[in-house]
């Protein structure tokens, strides 16, 4: 497993419930399109597990 992980926002969080939406602030994401890098943690993975419908993850 690498030591960075990197995803981007790709559809909105309108719509979704406050969870989902602080989970993606928690991330931060604040925009369509927003590119992140993270260091690769089980925390960020779990986060990530439950927004992912709406991030493309790629993996550094």
């Amino acid at each position: 497993m690498a030591d960075t992980i990197t995803f981007t926002q790709v559809k909105s969080g309108i719509g979704s419930t406050k969870k989902i939406r602080a989970t993606l602030t928690g991330l931060g994401l604040t925009k369509m399109q927003k590119t992140v890098t993270r260091k690769d943690t089980p925390e960020i993975r779990g986060m990530l597990a439950k927004v992912g419908h709406l991030v493309r993850i790629e993996e550094a």
